[in-house]
């Protein structure tokens, strides 16, 4: 594993603490247009996904929903998340000591969500001006994790091979993305008791832990010199 050069952070769930609000929109929404979802089973079953493959999945175990109505119930949905985001959202711990620590390096957010949302958390977080306009969204590029190409494109535009980059990400689907892309990843595993971090990928259980392994992976690229 080469030295990283260039930091790619997924936002939700590596960043942001924004999972448990996105679950609860998303369960009440859901169950208002006639597909049972909890925001146990976001947690549990489809952390990371793409919103249209859960609805997709959803409507294959409970029936076929108007396309109209589903259209308005995301809409909806998404705009009482991004109220929720301002006013409610936080940073995870160690997320700015680790942004500080890692300062020196590009950094980039790569996620599955809008760029309206990214930046929406990013600024309620003052965590904006560690990634300026660095910023990824799947909906841009066309291109949703797991599918390797959205930290393929991110890395490119960025400047850097992949082998050269170092992906965060706390989500499975996130991970096999990266493992599938090339390039090394670090998964931010918070739920050690129901996931199993994907072989070939490097674990911590918090952010605080992250400078040190990119100090590791540096100074082991070193040795071998």
């Amino acid at each position: 594993m080469s030295r990283p050069l260039c930091l790619l952070f997924d936002c939700d769930g590596t960043l942001v603490d924004s999972e448990p609000l996105l679950a609860a929109e998303m369960a009440t929404s859901l169950a208002a247009i006639g597909l049972p979802f909890t925001a146990e089973d976001y947690i549990g079953e489809f952390r990371g996904a793409r919103f249209r493959n859960i609805v997709a999945e959803l409507q294959k175990r409970h029936g076929r929903i108007d396309a109209t109505s589903l259209k308005e119930t995301e809409a909806g949905m998404r705009a009482r998340l991004a109220d929720r985001l301002v006013h409610e959202l936080t940073r995870l711990p160690g997320v700015l000591e680790a942004l500080v620590a890692l300062s020196d390096y590009p950094c980039a957010v790569v996620s599955n969500g809008p760029e309206s949302k990214i930046r929406t958390c990013l600024t309620a977080t003052g965590l904006s001006d560690y990634f300026g306009n660095h910023l990824f969204s799947a909906y841009t590029a066309n291109c949703w994790k797991p599918d390797p190409g959205l930290y393929l494109h991110a890395a490119h535009s960025m400047g850097f091979k992949a082998r050269q980059c170092l992906v965060i990400d706390d989500s499975i689907v996130g991970v096999r993305s990266a493992l599938a892309a090339g390039i090394p990843v670090v998964h931010l595993n918070r739920f050690p008791d129901v996931e199993t971090t994907p072989q070939g990928a490097i674990t911590i259980s918090n952010m605080h832990q992250l400078p040190t392994v990119v100090s590791r992976l540096s100074h082991q690229e070193a040795l071998a010199l």
